[in-house]
């Protein structure tokens, strides 16, 4: 849970700093391939139902508590090998992010621009990060560590 924590931490910070700033008038090239901008997203992953209206805003929300609890009562009652306890923590932490953006503004700031020449990449955020990171974590899991089962 303290992953969940510093995640949720790192990522209020950081979008606090990102509208604090100028970067919706002006983007800051940090590296050739990496610009920090201001987008808010009133919608879901990539822009999803951005449109959509507060019927959909309405059930990202619902969505995003029943999946944030049900990640909670897993890392509560399962008994985890500690790289799928890191993934599952990853998740929440970035879930709860969104979430408490969404809750708070009705949108989710992202600020992080991935580009190369004209090709960009959806613009996201630290809780986005942590998302994706504990998904390949969860997955990698699955995929390489989990014993499989004998055949008969």
């Amino acid at each position: 849970m303290t992953v969940a924590v510093v995640v949720l931490v790192l990522d209020v910070l950081s979008k606090q700093i990102v509208r604090a700033s100028d970067l919706a008038e002006s983007p800051k090239q940090i590296l050739p391939f990496l610009r920090l901008v201001l987008v808010e997203n009133p919608g879901a992953a990539f822009g999803l139902f951005a449109n959509a209206g507060s019927p959909a805003r309405i059930l990202l929300v619902a969505v995003s508590i029943a999946v944030s609890a049900a990640i909670v009562a897993y890392l509560y009652f399962a008994k985890l090998h500690p790289r799928e306890a890191l993934g599952c923590a990853l998740v929440l932490g970035g879930a709860v992010g969104n979430l408490s953006d969404r809750i708070a503004r009705g949108k989710v700031t992202d600020f992080l621009d991935f580009h190369f020449q004209q090709w960009h990449w959806p613009a996201f955020n630290v809780a986005d990060s942590a998302i994706v990171l504990g998904a390949v974590i969860l997955v990698a899991d699955i995929l390489f560590f989990q014993k499989k089962p004998k055949a008969l």
